[in-house]
């Protein structure tokens, strides 16, 4: 499960408080920091006069000019958490354009297109985007954006302006650094790139409905951030003779892509380590074609950054078949574990775990046991015998899809529960999919979309504390099928669906449906859990039985301050056309709400913070898709003595 190859670690980089989060005046990193804690130090906003705090200003993203009506080329929503330095918000839009704003007015001060608008619609999600990274040197500061055309373009921070020494002419294309030719369509950059020093660390987003059982690897680059020089390769899949490539049957490491990361990656200053997290190889639902138990694939890798040298892995499920990658940038985290200092990584995944692993080694912090699973029927595939489970902290969320998670409310819908679940094949978490001609769905709990996903987890550097928010029972169904031999050589592919409502229209599975966990990292267990959302309380069928809370079915962005947790929300309007509470103040000890209120968009991504000019500045992404991408930032009145 775990493999070493520890040496003595190279102490390259200096600046220590990668897991300690932002500085009060800045936010350089996606999470803040690049230890992903989604953490401030900012103060200024406390439970005593969060009620206070006001819509300042709404930026109206440059993407909502362009005045685009064809429905396939409309944005996804907008995930992109700003960053602030030097007095300026840096920022990036669903097309990918990159801005500086002024944080006090919220006038753009400059925009740069790459215009990847006018282009064909990105594979996967679409046009989307999650943030620009921040480099300087002291004497010169850049802005790296990367595309869902595989460029990366350096901008010179202060003008927007491309720089020219920087591989051609200020933008670095991705595509010819592949070890085999690869389809420009199939990478796309939707993710910020990593600065580590003085390097761009490089993954990507691949398609993930191939025709063919030949992709793009899932590779991760290192390039010199002032002249966009190679600087190494690792691989995965591995290439002959690199370790883990015997895991690949038959070759199969030799054709077989994906296996990329596609979300936020995480980086320790002080000891110079990459924390890379790895998602599913091609194809995502059957694995015949490429047997074994496929590293790095779904693995938590840290290497050497200095180097790209592997340090250690750990693979989180082995040869998978339900697209349970790791979605998310693990949390580097310092802990005090039975006495002892424990600098340590929490990697938050799909089926509802985290995987503390020492950041050293990759040494379990509390035992991880293989255990197993149910296995395949389908012909040619081989699913692993066991996978691993945490023994602490506890899952997050529910999974599986077995009779003791249907609802309960009354025996008269339980009945009804089981009766819809009969209908599909149905089991314990690792349930795999059957063919489509058995006539049996699989119900697979999470499915695809996960319980946690991008937006992870946030860490409080002072508590040991990490919050999880999550939505419970987001069920997919699964089953396999031959695809057309003239357009594919894939044996069987995935056939996706929503999960079936439950009686009446309920869900079919147990509360909560979204809720935000509290858990010590310390001791490994849970202080709280809270549902976030009333969610189907008034539903006529159990209106009667005045229910508390039972969680909306939306996800909750993330971001922990000194002072409290706040949860920026996804939920729309309810159906009298009202719009719901987005956007709630937590006390982190308890999990109470302190304060909520209702935003005037559909909160999109994780919020931000900073203190400028004596004030402390809110940021939340909002919109997209059916509604303009824009950033709204809350603030205290002025005259708000603190």
């Amino acid at each position: 499960m775990i493999a070493s190859l520890l040496s003595v670690l190279s102490l390259w980089a200096t600046t220590a408080g990668a897991q300690r989060g932002a500085s009060e005046t800045s936010w350089t990193s996606h999470a803040g920091d690049k230890g992903a804690t989604h953490y401030s130090p900012a103060a200024q906003v406390d439970a005593s006069n969060v009620a206070r705090l006001e819509l300042a200003w709404r930026w109206s993203a440059p993407d909502n000019e362009l005045g685009i009506t064809q429905r396939i080329k409309l944005p996804n929503s907008n995930k992109s958490t700003p960053l602030f330095e030097g007095g300026v918000i840096y920022t990036s839009t669903p097309y990918g354009m990159a801005v500086a704003i002024d944080p006090v007015t919220g006038k753009t001060r400059w925009k740069y297109d790459p215009e990847v608008w006018k282009g064909r619609r990105p594979g996967n999600l679409g046009f989307n985007h999650k943030g620009v990274a921040y480099w300087s040197n002291g004497e010169h500061a850049r802005i790296l954006l990367g595309t869902n055309t595989a460029y990366v373009h350096s901008l010179d921070a202060l003008t927007g302006e491309p720089v020219g020494a920087f591989a051609e002419s200020g933008v670095l294309d991705l595509v010819p650094h592949y070890r085999r030719p690869i389809k420009r369509r199939d990478l796309m950059l939707n993710s910020p790139v990593l600065i580590a020093g003085d390097l761009i660390i490089q993954s990507g987003s691949i398609n993930d409905r191939p025709n063919n059982k030949e992709m793009a690897p899932g590779d991760v680059h290192a390039f010199d951030v002032e002249t966009g020089e190679l600087v190494w390769t690792f691989h995965n899949p591995p290439l002959e003779g690199e370790p883990g490539y015997e895991t690949w049957e038959e070759g199969s490491a030799d054709y077989t892509g994906n296996t990329n990361v596609w979300t936020h990656m995480s980086y320790d200053e002080e000891l110079g380590l990459l924390y890379l997290p790895f998602g599913t190889p091609t194809n995502d639902f059957y694995g015949g074609q490429r047997k074994g138990k496929n590293l790095f694939a779904e693995s938590l890798v840290c290497l050497e950054a200095k180097t790209g040298k592997l340090i250690w892995y750990f693979q989180g499920t082995h040869h998978g078949v339900w697209d349970w990658d790791l979605p998310a940038p693990p949390n580097l985290v310092d802990v005090t574990v039975d006495g002892k200092k424990v600098q340590a990584v929490a990697q938050v995944a799909k089926q509802g775990f985290v995987w503390v692993l020492d950041r050293r080694t990759g040494e379990p912090v509390w035992p991880i046991e293989e255990r197993p699973v149910p296995q395949t029927t389908v012909p040619g595939e081989e699913t692993w015998p066991t996978q691993p489970f945490p023994t602490k902290p506890a899952p997050f969320s529910y999974s599986g899809s077995e009779p003791d998670l249907l609802i309960d409310f009354t025996p008269e819908l339980r009945k009804e529960a089981m009766a819809i679940l009969e209908q599909y094949n149905y089991g314990p978490i690792y349930t795999p999919p059957l063919l489509a001609e058995a006539n049996k769905d699989t119900l697979v709990n999470p499915g695809w979309g996960g319980s946690a996903n991008w937006s992870g987890g946030a860490f409080d550097p002072e508590s040991g504390v990490l919050y999880v928010p999550s939505v419970n029972h987001r069920v997919s169904t699964y089953s396999l099928g031959k695809p057309d031999p003239a357009r594919s050589n894939l044996d069987y592919v995935g056939q996706l669906g929503r999960g079936p409502a439950g009686p009446r229209g309920l869900p079919l599975f147990k509360p909560p449906y979204a809720h935000v966990t509290a858990i010590d990292l310390n001791s490994g267990h849970h202080l709280w859990e809270v549902p976030i959302g009333d969610g189907p309380i008034d539903h006529p069928a159990i209106a009667n039985l005045e229910l508390e809370p039972l969680g909306s079915f939306d996800r909750n962005f993330h971001l922990v301050t000194k002072t409290l947790l706040f949860l920026a929300g996804s939920a729309g309007s309810d159906e009298s056309g009202e719009r719901e509470t987005n956007f709630r103040a937590l006390d982190k000890a308890t999990g109470e709400t302190v304060w909520e209120t209702t935003l005037p968009a559909t909160l999109s991504g994780n919020p931000m913070t900073f203190v400028h000019e004596g004030r402390q500045w809110i940021l939340v992404p909002a919109g997209g898709r059916d509604e303009p991408s824009e950033l709204l930032a809350l603030t205290l009145p002025a005259s708000t003595d603190n």
